[in-house]
């Protein structure tokens, strides 16, 4: 386990806006309570409320990744659409202390779902 610190910053705050995601035109997540990671260097990651998440349109995978400052992430793919789209959501079911915040929150890959952020 690592911690985030001035060679690796990991912030978490609330997201003011409404955030939208959608696959195919049907609606996986809709919230007004995302939280927004912003890791190191890379783009700001949306994490959505499971409660605010169609959960009938996922199926858990297999797949499972490290992140040594956030813990293991596991996948879920979205049926939707007659599609499926395998493993476009990760979660950190039990996250290191540090990212407590993001536990029951899903995050999308910007690749496979189309992400939007109103007001």
């Amino acid at each position: 386990m690592k911690l985030p610190g001035p060679d690796h910053p990991i912030t978490i705050t609330a997201n003011p806006r409404r955030v939208r995601v959608t696959a195919g035109g049907v609606v996986i997540a809709d919230t007004t309570h995302a939280l927004s990671l912003k890791e190191a260097s890379y783009p700001a990651v949306q994490y959505v409320p499971r409660q605010d998440a169609n959960l009938a349109l996922l199926a858990r995978t297999e797949r499972v990744t490290h992140c040594p400052y956030k813990g293991d992430a596991n996948y879920f793919s979205i049926k939707a659409d007659g599609k499926t789209i395998e493993n476009a959501i990760w979660t950190y079911e039990t996250p290191f202390p540090a990212m407590a915040e993001i536990s029951g929150h899903l995050a999308f890959y910007p690749d496979k779902v189309k992400i939007e952020e109103g007001a």
